[in-house]
């Protein structure tokens, strides 16, 4: 038996990794999940946060961003679904700093509901972005 499974993460706009993994660590709302060859069957929703992949070629954990959505894990497959998916060393600490500035300021506007909900899923990709950024302290 292998033990490495197939795993597919897709973002809204692209599929960030497409292959083999021995192992996959993320965010679930009751805290950390993982995924490992000849897992059950289960769907699992996944919170903004870090993840990380092993991959079978050298056996290294490497690690990425994502949003908000559901980790599928099927007959030895795996399918996350999630609203934006970045690497960590591709995120711009810069560009996120401002796009949670720019967050909080929509955040203190009255706007409706809709625009709030929005305003707040803005500012938590731009803190969990932040957060996996190597000294880039959250102002």
């Amino acid at each position: 038996m292998s033990d490495s499974f197939y795993i597919k993460i897709l973002a809204t706009d692209h599929v960030l990794y497409e292959g083999a993994a021995v192992g996959l660590i993320f965010s679930a709302p009751d805290g950390e999940f993982q995924v490992m060859a000849h897992h059950e069957n289960v769907v699992v929703a996944c919170c903004e946060g870090n993840i990380k992949i092993k991959t079978e070629n050298n056996g290294e954990w490497i690690n990425a961003v994502t949003g908000i959505g559901f980790v599928d894990v099927c007959d030895g497959e795996v399918t996350m679904l999630v609203d934006f998916a970045e690497w960590a060393d591709e995120v711009a600490a810069v560009k996120s700093r401002e796009a949670m500035e720019r967050a909080k300021e929509q955040l203190r506007q009255d706007k409706s509901i809709q625009e709030y909900n929005l305003s707040r899923a803005t500012l938590a990709r731009a803190m969990v972005k932040l957060s996996s950024t190597p000294n880039a302290p959250l102002e």
